[in-house]
């Protein structure tokens, strides 16, 4: 048998199949549809995922108001963040962060879930969350998918 009949094959850019998904948060639980999520940006559902390359799909996420989180995590999950200036630490509780802008608890959950390098900056880019139903990404037509399907 000859021993070069298994290949490896790697996607790149000009291989990658990169599709529009739509996920519609309304009764989701924030972790569990962040993992998945990341999944989707990364690639990791494909049969051709490769660590190194963007062969995720571009997920436009709708309804990011209604979000579910568990437990007491509206008042005890905190976001910390620092000014840079002495005695400077912020924190911000999920309630808080929720009431100013309910996309951007979605994104700080997921950004925390991708790689912390340029592959993972770039895959946050093909990550688009709406409040409410209506979206900018109609032209795209991406296909609605059910989270719940998804291991």
């Amino acid at each position: 048998m000859d021993t070069l009949s298994y290949k490896t094959i790697s996607a790149n850019k000009a291989t990658v199949n990169k599709q529009w998904v739509l996920v519609d948060a309304e009764g989701q639980t924030l972790g569990r549809l962040s993992s998945k999520v990341a999944k989707l940006l990364r690639g990791k559902y494909k049969p051709n995922y490769t660590p190194h390359v963007d062969c995720g799909d571009n997920v436009v996420i709708i309804n990011a108001e209604k979000i579910n989180l568990t437990g007491k995590k509206w008042d005890a999950k905190q976001y910390v963040r620092h000014t840079g200036y002495p005695g400077g630490q912020r924190v911000t509780t999920a309630n808080e962060l929720f009431q100013k802008d309910p996309a951007r608890l979605l994104e700080k959950s997921i950004k925390g879930m991708l790689p912390k390098n340029k592959l993972g900056a770039e895959l946050f880019r093909n990550l688009k969350v709406y409040v409410g139903s209506a979206h900018a990404q109609e032209a795209q037509k991406p296909t609605a998918i059910n989270l719940n399907d998804l291991k």
